[in-house]
């Protein structure tokens, strides 16, 4: 779809600080964002907060909070209610060229209150404009009759007020959700009553959830903050929110921002509603995490990382080093780390465990002189072990042969189980290294003085 590129390019965000947005709502901040820098133009956002009643500073320090964490950086930020005089201004010039007219009518709330309503004077016309995703769109406005476009001169409603604002900021690309073509044709009579340039337009799919339903905090659509408490990074939203209802034409899935400034085009954007896939968005995350370098990620889960763990008796940065790539191999965000330290995963790398002795056991064996023997023969090929070399294969090519000839199961599991006290834990090769060899001999000691006793 060809636009004018002649005029600057100004996009905008222009969302209602009336509830906290969901991943659908700042999909359209990307969308604008990137179609903007794309042609070295401007983003702006507008807090549309005229609704009085309902519009809530903490909802817009939550906007304006989610926008810097995705590093959607804007060129000017507006409030609406503080351009009401523009509208007025407005309203009184579309009643004085005869376009719109004061409507004297009775409340619908039954209370006999008669109110002076701002109508437009409706010319029942055929509108069509040039959609830059779905292309040439005709709607017929007849049906729509005179619409109210203000409460009062002072009191400006939706169409009108957008249409100004729009108007006065230069917006040339109106960057919004399909649920808006049906005020298209209404915000167009005004932009021509007005005398204002009409801007391109370019309607988005819908994301629905995994039910198939539009996305909506009613729904329980959660806010950006919530993920960003959960560990994610804020990369990784940006590129799957991007990818929702946009594809490259290629079968990249993983952009860095710039990346996605480059590839990012309007019409590479489908008409089917997207779909809000956690799965999809961990998948999008854990490749996130994995261009991390070794310090940010050590960094992410020092963050992460519980008060209850840093404060047990074995703990140590470096230990915590150590388990880097274990950790970010079994996770899928940040936050999991919290909750795998609450939760006591985490406990048995930086303090003994407590288990009972029958725990030891492979699986029906109950022979407490054969785990003995074993645990013992551990501990020996274990203390032959250079500690300079005390690394994962080395221990595990140091023990291979005999747990082969014994059983391995008969030897691994009582070796892993005693140095993690858990059924479920990696190998006891992996185990060993973090814990380093006079840990491992340690816990592997208190096993066999379990057995004993």
């Amino acid at each position: 779809m060809s636009f004018d590129t002649e005029k600057k390019v100004i996009t905008r965000f222009a969302p209602s600080p009336t509830g906290l947005l969901h991943g659908g709502n700042y999909r359209t901040a990307i969308f604008s964002y990137l179609f903007a820098r794309q042609h070295n133009g401007q983003f702006i956002v507008r807090i549309e907060d005229t609704d009085r009643e309902r519009s809530k500073k903490e909802y817009e320090e939550n906007i304006l909070e989610s926008l810097a964490w995705l590093n959607l950086e804007y060129d000017a930020l507006y409030r609406q209610s503080e351009l009401v005089q523009k509208h007025s201004e407005a309203l009184e010039s579309l009643i004085a060229g005869g376009y719109a007219y004061i409507s004297k009518e009775e409340a619908k709330d039954g209370s006999g209150i008669i109110r002076e309503l701002v109508r437009f004077k409706n010319p029942g016309k055929q509108v069509s404009f040039d959609d830059l995703i779905r292309g040439r769109i005709e709607i017929d406005t007849t049906d729509l009759g005179d619409f109210v476009i203000a409460k009062s001169i002072t009191e400006p409603l939706f169409h009108i007020a957008v249409v100004v604002d729009d108007a006065l900021m230069g917006v040339t690309h109106i960057v919004r959700g399909e649920d808006h073509i049906a005020n298209t044709p209404r915000q167009i009579l005004l932009y021509e009553a007005l005398g204002y340039a009409i801007p391109h337009y370019a309607h988005l799919p819908l994301v629905l959830d995994e039910s198939r339903a539009k996305l909506s905090k009613r729904r329980g659509a959660e806010p950006l903050t919530y993920y960003r408490d959960k560990g994610y990074l804020p990369q990784a939203i940006l590129n799957f929110l991007a990818l929702l209802g946009w594809n490259p034409g290629t079968e990249k899935e993983i952009f860095t921002k710039d990346e996605l400034m480059q590839s990012f085009a309007l019409d590479r954007v489908q008409k089917s509603s997207g779909i809000f896939n956690v799965e999809k968005l961990n998948w999008i995350n854990k490749e996130h995490m994995k261009l991390l370098t070794k310090e940010e990620q050590f960094r992410q889960i020092s963050n992460y990382l519980p008060r209850q763990i840093t404060e047990l008796a074995e703990f140590s940065k470096e230990k915590l080093m150590s388990m880097n790539d274990l950790l970010i191999e079994h996770i899928t965000s940040f936050g999991q780390i919290r909750e795998m330290g609450e939760a006591g995963e985490l406990t048995f790398y930086f303090a003994q465990p407590s288990y009972e002795k029958e725990k030891l056991f492979w699986k029906d064996e109950r022979d407490n002189t054969m785990l003995t023997q074993r645990l013992t023969k551990v501990c020996d090929i274990i203390m032959g072990i250079d500690e300079k070399n005390f690394g994962q294969e080395i221990i595990k090519n140091a023990l291979w042969e005999y747990a082969t000839n014994e059983g391995r199961g008969q030897v691994l599991w009582p070796m892993r189980y005693a140095l993690s006290g858990r059924d479920k834990s990696p190998d006891p090769f992996q185990l060993a290294q973090i814990l380093g060899k006079s840990v491992t001999l340690k816990r592997i000691g208190h096993a066999i003085a379990l057995c004993h006793g």
